[in-house]
Parts: C-alpha cells; structure tokens; sequence
C-alpha cells in the first residue's frame, strides 16, 4: 500500500472521531511515518496528556501522535484489515492524548 492512501485512511480514521472529542484535543499533530522506533509498535504518543497539563503548560511543541505504516502492513493481510488497525491505532493513540493508559485500554479492548 503506497504512503498516500495510508495516510488518507489515518485521515479516514480521524474523521471517524466524534466532533466533541477531537474539539477538545489540544496541541497536538498526527503524523504518519514509515518505520516504528522500536518492533511492535504501530503507533506512538508523544508529549504531555491532558491529564498532566498543569498552570505551567505553555510554550511548548505539540504533542505528536505517529502512525506507523510498515509494521501496520505486515501485520494486515487486506486493505480492509489496515483500515480496522489504523482505526484502532488511532484511537488508541488519541486516549493517551487523553491520559488513558495502555492497561485500561487494554481492558476497553483497544489494545
């Protein structure tokens, strides 16, 4: 699958994001990038969660959400089954912007 039409379906992925939710995300850009960090990792949240913002929060970059797109495709066998990861992996990266841990995640089946 060429880069373009993954990252069209992280945008198809983020416009499935009720509107309330994505107008109370603050600071924060999604990116798509090709190769994970470290293997196993389909995407990455980077920064401070909402939860952690204190009086202090001022002043510094956005928070980075980062699809991975080679370690998606190598676990999907379809299109359809990179649609349902990326889907996934974005709301599972958009919780933590929220400050909702990988173990209740995990619990909510987004894992």
């Amino acid at each position: 699958m060429s880069r373009e039409r993954f990252e069209e379906l992280v945008g198809d992925a983020l416009d499935a994001i009720p509107e309330e939710l994505l107008k109370r995300m603050s600071n924060v850009v999604v990116l798509v990038e090709d190769d994970a960090p470290e293997r196993g990792l389909l995407g990455l949240y980077e920064g401070h969660a909402l939860t952690d913002r204190g009086w202090d929060y001022a002043g510094v970059l956005p928070d980075r959400i980062t699809i991975f797109r080679n370690p998606t495709l190598a676990i999907c066998s379809t299109e359809q089954d990179v649609v349902e990861e990326v889907a996934i992996t974005v709301v599972h990266e958009i919780a933590h912007h929220f400050g909702i841990p990988d173990e209740r995640l995990h619990e909510l089946g987004w894992g």
